[in-house]
């Protein structure tokens, strides 16, 4: 479990004056919304004890009240999953000339579709396991020929590890497939790799310490991600100095052809012969007592209350009142 102790870091007047009034986007109606609720509430104490005036929004029902009367200069987006991390929450700040945390529109709706994100890895030449799109459960037979089993089924847009599944053989595929399509209509089929699993957090344009990720579970789901206690987290990351520059440099290139800009974090899986294979792009990772992105800062030397202070900071750029 990651330590998200505050720290005394402090902003100065000048600072805080820049930033207004700052609302806290969490909750929502995704999937993700407990999650969503952790992460925000640790977002929203960093804040305010780094003396930023911030509140918490807990935005459900329509996105579109969020410009009711807003009593608010800019957004911190802790909204996970569908609405808050899909372009959606985005484009309607933008569109209202409310500067925001994280990503753009355009990259917050690709990273969020792990499909069309793949296709972008390929079309850039950039490594990610083999993949198939699968939109029936009749295409099974087939999907498992093209592929090399055992396979991972996912919604193309669901985050966290929602409805994944580990599957070898038809029948397996053909029911992992039922249970994914009720996430998502576009479910993703790609090859497993068997290996270790890191993930590497992206700020401001360079990669954190990476972090080796090892579970009993069969693979890191969303158990493993925000109940267990038993999940290991390495930091440093296992790797000898050089693979782990090589893994940092392929997940800033992932963030940059996606679009991504701020903050993030990229998942990538190392296979036997030691090849490093990009799983996704998390455009508002997780927050909260078990998430990677503090862990990884912490790592860097920088507390949880200066992390979300440095996201906070870059939508000064993007205000020109």
């Amino acid at each position: 479990m990651t330590d998200v102790t505050l720290q005394g870091y402090q902003i100065d007047a000048g600072l805080r004056r820049a930033f207004g009034r700052v609302a806290v986007f969490m909750g929502g109606d995704s999937a993700e919304r407990e999650v969503s609720l952790k992460s925000g509430h640790a977002v929203l104490n960093a804040l305010q004890s780094a003396g930023v005036d911030a509140f918490g929004m807990d935005v459900t029902g329509s996105l579109l009240r969020v410009l009711d009367d807003p009593q608010f200069d800019r957004v911190f987006i802790a909204l996970h999953g569908r609405g808050g991390e899909d372009g959606t929450v985005q484009a309607i700040l933008s569109q209202a000339g409310i500067p925001f945390t994280g990503s753009e529109v355009l990259a917050s709706a690709l990273a969020m579709d792990k499909l069309r994100t793949k296709y972008v890895f390929e079309g850039c030449g950039l490594p990610t396991p083999a993949f198939r799109l699968m939109s029936d459960d009749g295409q099974a037979a087939d999907i498992l020929a093209a592929l090399t089993p055992p396979l991972s089924v996912k919604p193309s847009r669901e985050g966290s590890s929602i409805g994944i599944r580990k599957v070898s053989t038809v029948d397996e595929l053909a029911e992992a497939y039922r249970i994914a399509s009720e996430h998502d209509p576009l479910v993703l089929v790609e090859d497993w790799i068997e290996g270790p699993e890191f993930t590497v957090s992206v700020l401001q344009d360079q990669a954190l310490p990476a972090i080796g990720l090892s579970t009993d579970h069969e693979f890191y789901d969303y158990d493993a991600k925000y109940l267990s206690n038993d999940t290991r987290y390495q930091i440093p990351c296992g790797l000898p100095a050089d693979q782990e520059l090589e893994l940092q440099a392929l997940a800033v290139e992932a963030f940059r052809v996606v679009g991504c800009k701020s903050w993030g974090r990229v998942d990538i899986m190392q296979d036997s012969q030691g090849g490093f294979w990009l799983l996704e792009v998390n455009t508002v990772p997780g927050m909260t007592d078990h998430s990677l992105v503090p862990m990884a800062a912490k790592a860097a030397g920088i507390s949880f209350e200066e992390l979300v202070v440095r996201i906070l900071r870059d939508t000064l750029e993007d205000d020109h009142a």
